[in-house]
This record gives C-alpha cells, sequence and structure tokens, in this order.
C-alpha cells in the first residue's frame, strides 16, 4: 500500500493536479493573451526579512514558482531555470521573479537567504518568501489554481519529499493576472516563457 501511495505521490510532484479553470497550460504569443485569474492581494516576507506582496509587484511583469529548500526533487533544477531567468532579463528593471516556499516553517528568511545565494539571486530582482502556511498553500490551490499539500508523515521517507508541489511556472502581467503556465521540465516550455515575457513588456 505505502508503494502505490508513494507512486501516486510522486506522480503529483512532477505531473501536479491542476484546477479545471485553466483550459491550458500554456499561453499565446501575441497581444490576444488568455487570462487565467487575477492573483489576490498577499503580504509576505522575503529572504531579507522585508515584508514584500503584490502591491510591491503592481505595474511589474513577474515570473513566480514554488519550491521549498529541503526539496530532494525538482527545486533545484526549477531554481536553475529562474537563475536563468534572471540572467535573461538582468537588464529589463520591470521584470521579477518570485518563488514562494511551500515549507514556510522551516524555511526562515535565514534560510531562504542561504538558498538565494547558492543560485545567485539578486534580492532587487528575485524573491523568496516565506509566511503563514495556509496562505502560501491557498495562494497556490485558488489564486495559481497549483497543486499543493503535505506528504502524510508515514509515507515520506518512500515519497522521498515532504511536501507535493507543482513544477509550472507562472507568468504574471503589470495588473497582477495570470497570463501563462509553463511546464519547467520542457525546455520548449521554458524558451516560450521568455518569449511571451518579452512581448507581455511591450504591451
Amino acid at each position: 500500500v505505502l508503494m502505490m501511495l508513494g507512486a501516486v505521490a510522486i506522480k503529483f510532484i512532477y505531473y501536479p493536479l491542476e484546477s479545471s479553470k485553466r483550459a491550458a497550460t500554456v499561453s499565446v504569443t501575441g497581444p490576444d493573451f488568455p487570462v487565467y485569474g487575477k492573483v489576490p492581494y498577499f503580504l509576505l516576507t522575503d529572504q531579507r526579512s522585508e515584508r514584500l506582496g503584490s502591491a510591491d509587484l503592481k505595474g511589474k511583469l513577474w515570473i513566480a514558482n514554488f519550491i521549498f529548500t529541503r526539496c530532494a526533487g525538482p527545486c533545484p533544477l526549477m531554481s536553475a531555470h529562474m537563475r536563468s531567468l534572471q540572467e535573461d532579463f538582468e537588464s529589463t528593471e520591470d521584470v521579477h521573479l518570485v518563488s514562494f516556499s511551500v515549507d514556510p516553517d522551516y524555511d526562515t528568511p535565514p534560510v531562504l537567504s542561504e538558498y538565494a545565494l547558492r543560485f545567485r539571486a539578486n534580492p532587487e530582482k528575485w524573491a523568496f518568501l516565506t509566511g503563514d502556511k495556509t496562505e502560501i498553500f491557498d495562494l497556490s490551490q485558488h489564486a495559481f489554481h497549483l497543486g499543493a499539500s503535505d506528504v502524510p508523515e508515514e509515507d515520506r521517507k518512500s515519497v522521498g519529499q515532504s511536501v507535493m508541489h507543482s513544477q509550472k511556472f507562472i507568468l504574471v502581467d503589470r495588473a497582477g493576472r495570470i497570463r501563462g503556465y509553463y511546464d519547467s521540465t520542457q525546455a520548449e516550455q521554458l524558451k516560450k516563457l521568455k518569449l511571451d515575457a518579452r512581448s507581455l513588456l511591450s504591451v
């Protein structure tokens, strides 16, 4: 039974169940981007122990994902891809990166600061956010329509993870609207994310 639960959980980590509110997992490059909803108000704490939230991102284009520093699965690769995005948009002031921790009780600002250094994150460009776990899970599940849940204690050893979460990157426009979802495991999807971000910058 544990093996079966582990297999199901691993599948969820890599292929998360996501809301049917979205008709597709990718956006359409060009002026007619779909809108998958608007990110609600939130206020969390970044790796510098400074408060950062939706109001600070207003008027900026941003790319988000959900990770945690103890992740033994996809998170390091996701963060490496985010670092690549940071490099690609280094000179573009209006593009920001936001990584929400789905393990906020462990991922305190000092822990996130050390993790950020590992990936050479520019704190002016790339924020790692922590805070109330219920709020972060609610953002993942209901604002971004992405799966996030704790793995039961008895299954963690077989699964190798304590939290199940999505590997999608999310593109958010200057008005806080979700405009695209991209599978971080697919190189073509990451290329499309960059193209779509540049296209939205010109709107």
